[in-house]
């Protein structure tokens, strides 16, 4: 989640909060929830999931170009037990030139 700079006024970051637990959950929750059953291959019930997306988001020091964006996405979510991220990133999305970034050592997604 690094390496974003919003502050030429390109790009938008927002999120959506959803508690579960006890109510009816939306087709996203239950999307989540799928995933992380089908590559975890084990029962999962979300209680909570956010969902943070970064739009179109300019790499850092783009004083001189900002078309070169990305649009990505951090799904955390939780059972109250067990915790998962999901990180998903727009198909042909990543229009960062990595190799001009000041770090050689660059990372897509968490370790």
């Amino acid at each position: 989640w690094d390496n974003a700079d919003f502050s030429r006024g390109v790009g938008t970051t927002f999120y959506q909060e959803f508690s579960t637990l006890n109510t009816a959950k939306p087709p996203f929750v239950r999307d989540v929830e799928a995933k992380v059953r089908r590559y975890l291959r084990s029962s999962y019930s979300a209680a909570w999931t956010l969902k943070i997306t970064w739009e179109k988001a300019p790499v850092h020091a783009a004083r001189t170009d900002t078309r070169k964006t990305i649009t990505y996405q951090a799904v955390l979510t939780t059972d109250g037990f067990r915790s998962y991220i999901l990180m998903l990133y727009q198909d042909r999305g990543m229009q960062w030139d990595y190799t001009r970034l000041p770090s050689t050592n660059v990372l897509i997604g968490y370790t």
